[in-house]
This record gives C-alpha cells, sequence and structure tokens, in this order.
C-alpha cells in the first residue's frame, strides 16, 4: 500500500510540474504572440528557466522532476532509473503538456501555435539544434541529479540556468524545445503537427549521447544503479 502510494505520488508529480512548465512557458510564448511581443523574447527565456527551476525545488525530492521524456529514457539508458517506469512518467509528462495547451487554448483561443515549436530554417539544421541543445541539458542534468532525487539547492539553478541559456539563444531559431512532451502539447492541441518528427527524436538521442559522454569522463557518477 505504501509502495503504491508513494509511485503515484511520483506519477502525479510528473504530471502537475510538466503542466507547470508547460503553461508558464508556453503561456509566455502564447500571450507574446497575441500581445504583438509584450513579453519578448527574453522574457520568454526568462520564463522557462525560472518556471523549470521552480518545479525542480517542488517536486525533485518526490519523483526525480524529469518533466521530459527524452530525461526519463536517458536515466533509464543510465541505469539511475527503472525500465518498467519509464511509460509510465512518459504518460504523466504528456498528459500534463496537452492538458497545460488545452487550458491555453480555452484562455487564449485567438492563438495560432499556443507556444508550439517551430523551426525557423531547414528540418536538418533544426533537428541537429535540438540534439546539441538536449545533448548539454542532459550534461548537466545527469551530473546534479541521482535519477530519483535532486542533489543539493544547486541543481534548480544549474538545470534551469541551462534551459534559460538555451532558450535565449536558440529559441528564434527551433523554439528550444528540447523536451517531446513540450512539443506533443502545443502540436496536438493546435493541429500544428508540421516538423514535429524531430522534436520527437533528436532530444532523446541528444540525451543519450549526454549520457555515452558521462560514461567516459565519469563512469561511477553515470552507471550507478538506481
Amino acid at each position: 500500500m505504501i509502495i503504491f502510494k508513494t509511485m503515484r505520488q511520483k506519477y502525479i508529480s510528473e504530471f502537475i510540474g510538466t503542466f507547470a512548465m508547460i503553461f508558464c512557458g508556453t503561456g509566455a510564448m502564447t500571450i507574446n504572440e497575441i500581445t504583438g511581443g509584450d513579453v519578448t523574447h527574453v522574457g520568454i527565456a526568462v520564463t522557462w528557466g525560472l518556471i523549470v527551476m521552480a518545479m525542480i525545488y517542488s517536486f525533485g525530492d518526490i519523483s526525480g522532476a524529469h518533466f521530459n521524456p527524452a530525461v526519463t529514457i536517458a536515466f533509464a539508458y543510465a541505469k539511475k532509473f527503472e525500465w518498467k517506469e519509464v511509460p509510465k512518467y512518459i504518460i504523466a509528462q504528456c498528459f500534463g503538456a496537452i492538458a497545460a495547451s488545452s487550458v491555453l487554448l480555452f484562455l487564449f483561443p485567438e492563438s495560432e501555435f499556443l507556444g508550439g515549436t517551430i523551426p525557423s530554417f531547414d528540418d536538418l539544421r533544426a533537428f541537429v539544434l535540438e540534439l546539441l541543445l538536449t545533448y548539454f541539458l542532459m550534461l548537466v542534468i545527469i551530473n546534479v541529479s541521482t535519477g530519483s532525487k535532486e542533489v543539493g539547492m544547486m541543481a534548480g539553478i544549474a538545470i534551469g540556468g541551462v534551459v534559460l541559456l538555451e532558450a535565449m539563444f536558440a529559441g528564434p531559431m527551433t523554439n528550444a524545445s528540447m523536451n517531446p512532451a513540450r512539443s506533443l502539447g502545443p502540436a496536438l492541441v493546435s493541429r500544428h503537427w508540421e516538423h514535429q518528427w524531430l522534436y520527437m527524436i533528436a532530444p532523446i538521442i541528444g540525451a543519450l549521447l549526454a549520457v555515452l559522454t558521462c560514461k567516459l569522463v565519469k563512469s561511477d557518477n553515470c552507471c550507478k544503479e538506481c
């Protein structure tokens, strides 16, 4: 009974954390779209960084604060997370993202994209950029976390800072997704599926490459069991 309650708490945490992240992050993009730029690109990047940081501090000690299917898969590959839990985490994350986008559609029906991820250049270069962005993000994540719990007070700042940094410089090119669930929610609700294949695949490959790199330079940390 206790185990069931604990696992349920983890799934709920992943749902709420992903919901909050997508609601605030893509919400900032949506409001920027309908107001003609009032939030600004810098404001959007800061919003993403701050909400990621806040949710890590809120749920890091409960679910690990993945909020990202690519991160969950990479943790499992690194043997820091059980593979049997991966589908459940991903379902919770995707439902959280879809719920957030649905609320944004209700609030701002005039928005066309609802903060969706649409690249501003060709798919191949967008794929490479998203892969690299997720690679760098996962390098930081895997070195400041255990897979089940975030480590210390600096984890949220480090991870949120990387999200802010990458959203700041790469946002104009790909919207800096780094997260299949983050792209899925707006795409499903806004019905803009253009280019979405790259946002589903590139982050997962980038996160797995980060784990491989970590194993080469810091094997004890990256290969420990959960």
